[in-house]
């Protein structure tokens, strides 16, 4: 879809996530917001990110991966190499660690694809787990000790990034490839027998899906001070797993607002781990009672501002015409 061709509505978007940006910037330059709420916003954004990579992944072409932190581990880890160890700038830190995770998308996703549900659950989790267990044992990245990294994500590197991401994941979604995994997601024997290459287009979702995760981890690990094996474990795929289940299976939008809401309770808890998974719980709990499709199901929020068709009722005069 070209960028000229786009809707009044994204248009509007486009014009309120700019005026969202000055307007934090406005205050984080003035002083009025004090580091809590500053690294806060920040982490909002990174999980946007990450949330709406995943979302490509599951909600769009329906492949239930949990190895996600595995992506942004290896993302985290590439680009504080580049910067801390080898002294490149931070720009080209952001390409290398979405480069690596993409290519560490394509040698999991091609053997692992043509796998499904449970078995492709299995596979991606037990990828994450390698790529954590070799971060624990190569002592150039610091080992278990962790990585000491400068902190270089400022806002508008997280809000461009985050901005970069929803639009890429958003046009890809609305396009003719978009389509196609759509139709791998609602039925791949049909789709495959369509003549659509299935493998194909779960790879390339994959990729794409593992790329951005890449650019994630780069913002993650230059916005802590310290990077940890231990912080890209099986619970950091289940988390952002969560976020897209809760907003949705197939909304963009209601994934972002699932991770808005998450990430903003799970900040003002951490000092009480026991009770944030408590609430995780019972959030997930309520929702899958009441609302198992997700807070917006498979709809945006367009669609809540789309115009009903109105539909005229015949006059009485022109029944009696037609009964005459």
């Amino acid at each position: 879809m070209s960028i000229l061709k786009q809707s009044k509505g994204f248009w509007l978007s486009i014009g309120l996530a700019f005026i969202v940006f000055f307007s934090i910037q406005f205050l984080i330059v003035g002083g009025q917001l004090n580091p809590f709420y500053v690294n806060m916003i920040l982490l909002i954004s990174i999980n946007i990110i990450l949330t709406v990579s995943l979302h490509l992944i599951i909600g769009i072409t329906g492949q239930f991966s949990i190895g996600h932190a595995g992506f942004l581990a290896v993302g985290a880890y590439a680009s504080a190499i580049i910067t801390m160890k080898l002294g490149l700038p931070f720009w080209l830190a952001i390409i290398t660690g979405g480069i690596a995770a993409a290519l560490s998308g394509l040698v999991i996703g091609t053997p692992t694809l043509r796998l499904r549900g449970d078995y492709l659950a299995i596979a991606t989790l037990g990828f994450g787990e390698i790529v954590r267990i070799i971060l624990l044992n190569v002592d150039y990245v610091g080992g278990a000790s962790g990585m000491q990294v400068s902190h270089m994500a400022t806002w508008p590197w997280v809000f461009f990034s985050m901005l970069l991401t929803i639009l890429a994941i958003r046009n890809f979604t609305h396009s003719r490839h978009g389509r196609a995994c759509l139709s791998v997601r609602e039925d791949e024997i049909a789709a495959d027998a369509m003549g659509i290459n299935t493998t194909y287009y779960k790879v390339a979702a994959f990729i794409i899906g593992a790329f951005f995760a890449g650019v994630a981890g780069s913002l993650y690990a230059h916005n802590f001070y310290i990077i940890q094996p231990s912080n890209f474990g099986f619970l950091k795929s289940i988390d952002i797993l969560i976020y897209v289940v809760l907003g949705g299976l197939g909304s963009l939008s209601g994934s972002i607002i699932s991770a808005i809401f998450l990430t903003i309770v799970s900040t003002f808890l951490q000092d009480y781990p026991e009770t944030r998974m408590i609430i995780y719980s019972l959030v997930l709990i309520i929702m899958m009672i009441y609302r198992p499709q997700g807070l917006m199901g498979t709809k945006e929020l367009t669609a809540f501002f789309k115009k009903k068709p109105v539909i005229k009722e015949e006059s009485q005069d022109d029944n009696k015409h037609t009964i005459a």
